[in-house]
Formats: structure tokens, C-alpha cells, sequence
């Protein structure tokens, strides 16, 4: 495997996994909530596993193309959590803000 073709699947992965808590129901896909919807607590804990499960898998095709893992400082762990944010925000507002208006224009429609 090559590095481009590594750095891309790393990269599909990252936004598949930041987006997946704010769009499926159940809570690390496997386990559906008692009340039918997972609270905002139950998404932002599945976020954070999703981070660091993407982290080790980032960390296992560095080693796997370098054969060796660079030593990083802080800034760079820094940049990785803003990216996971930036690569959250479309099923972010997904969640809360355009299934408000998709059920509103479902409901004026069915009228």
C-alpha cells in the first residue's frame, strides 16, 4: 500500500467515524438505547471513542508504511482533535438543525 493511497483511506475513515455518532441511533453501532434515542452525553462519548480508535489506526499505518512511529508534540495531537471537530460539523448540523426542517417541510407537505 502506498502512502497516498493510505493517507486517503485514513482521511475517509476520520469522516465516516466523526459524523457516524450524530447520525445513527445506536450507541457504537451495536447498542440501541433504552429511551430510542441517544442523548447528547451518549453521542459526545462515542465521538470521543471514535477519535482515539481513528488515532490507533492512524498510528497503525504509520507504522505499517514507515516502520516506525515519529514522535509528535502536543501541537500536533492538538490539530488532529480540531480536524475531527471540522470533519464532525456536517452531521452535527445534520442532527440538530436541518431534521427540524426536513420533518417542518415533511409535515406542511403531507397537508
Amino acid at each position: 500500500m502506498s502512502i497516498t493511497t493510505s493517507v486517503w483511506i485514513l482521511i475517509v475513515v476520520l469522516i465516516v467515524a466523526a459524523n457516524l455518532p450524530w447520525i445513527s441511533e445506536r450507541f457504537l453501532i451495536f447498542i440501541q438505547p433504552k429511551d430510542k434515542e441517544k442523548k447528547v452525553w451518549m453521542r459526545l462519548v462515542e465521538w470521543l471513542i471514535l477519535f482515539f480508535l481513528s488515532g490507533l489506526l492512524a498510528r497503525g499505518l504509520e507504522t505499517k508504511i514507515t516502520g516506525e512511529i515519529h514522535s509528535q508534540d502536543w501541537e500536533f495531537y492538538a490539530v488532529g482533535f480540531c480536524l475531527f471537530v471540522i470533519f464532525a460539523f456536517p452531521g452535527f448540523i445534520y442532527r440538530h438543525e436541518f431534521r427540524k426542517h426536513l420533518k417542518q417541510f415533511r409535515n406542511s407537505n403531507s397537508k
